[in-house]
């Protein structure tokens, strides 16, 4: 098994364990408006499993803390958010299950995201879609995919016609810069949405379905894979300040097309 069909598998078999769970979760607060449930748990546990049973010499970065399963194939191999995933030759980045708060909620936007890091660069990835069942792939140099089929993104290159989605923090408060870049966007865009999960927002983006993303407050595991398939898919992506992205920063802006994506800079760094 090649690594792109070993994360697809993963992917959907996390998938489908939290689709079977949906109706029986019992969620808490891990950080005030952060939930998490056993489902997040469990998801991280059959990744982790499948994964590490074929490259136990990898190591792997999850959402999830699993410190609690001592006997789980890979635990010993976990590194913590503030490792330098540049000096690991493999690191798989898992987000068990991307968009809780919609999962909780019995809204349709939730998926499971899984990257393979070399040395600090997604090299693989799968973000699988369980209520869709949609799985988007891609392995590096060799484009992107959803459910095998080559992806194209819009190519839209005008804001004004664009379909633009964001990300930020759920304790956002009045006034913030948060507010003031939504705003901003609010008037410039043709519409403006927040869905709720990274990785599916990043694969709308490849596939055509967004025309921009910008996130101000996102994890590694939120976004590692979606990175990939973005690029991939012939979009551009750079932190807030433009530079090139690294992958450990919170902030960034997608787009299509270059001109799409300077026209969303320019809006988003608006004094």
């Amino acid at each position: 098994m090649n690594l792109e069909a070993l994360a697809i598998n993963a992917a959907k078999e996390a998938g489908q364990l939290l689709a079977a769970m949906q109706d029986s979760i019992n969620p808490r607060e891990k950080a005030p408006k952060d939930l998490v449930t056993e489902a997040d748990v469990a998801s991280q546990k059959k990744i982790l499993g499948i994964i590490a049973e074929v490259r136990p010499n990898d190591y792997f970065l999850g959402e999830e803390d699993l410190t609690d399963e001592s006997d789980l194939p890979g635990l010993d191999r976990t590194v913590g958010s503030s490792t330098d995933l540049s000096e690991l030759e493999y690191c798989w980045v898992i987000d068990p299950l991307d968009g809780t708060a919609n999962y909780v909620h019995k809204l349709q936007t939730y998926s499971v995201s899984i990257a393979l890091l070399s040395y600090g660069k997604p090299i693989v990835a799968a973000v699988y879609d369980p209520v869709m069942d949609d799985c988007y792939s891609a392995s590096l140099g060799e484009g992107a995919r959803v459910n095998g089929k080559p992806l194209k993104n819009s190519g839209v290159d005008e804001l004004a016609r664009s379909l633009i989605a964001a990300s930020f923090s759920a304790g956002v408060e009045r006034g913030s810069a948060e507010v003031d870049r939504w705003v901003e966007m609010l008037y410039e865009c043709q519409a403006l949405r927040r869905l709720g999960s990274a990785a599916l927002n990043l694969c709308y983006v490849a596939q055509g379905g967004l025309d921009g993303y910008w996130a101000t407050s996102v994890k590694i595991w939120d976004i590692a894979a979606g990175v990939l398939i973005v690029r991939e898919a012939g979009g551009t992506i750079t932190s807030m300040d433009g530079q090139p992205l690294k992958i450990q920063e919170a902030k960034f802006i997608a787009a299509a097309t270059e001109k799409l994506h300077k026209q969303m800079f320019d809006v988003l760094n608006r004094p």
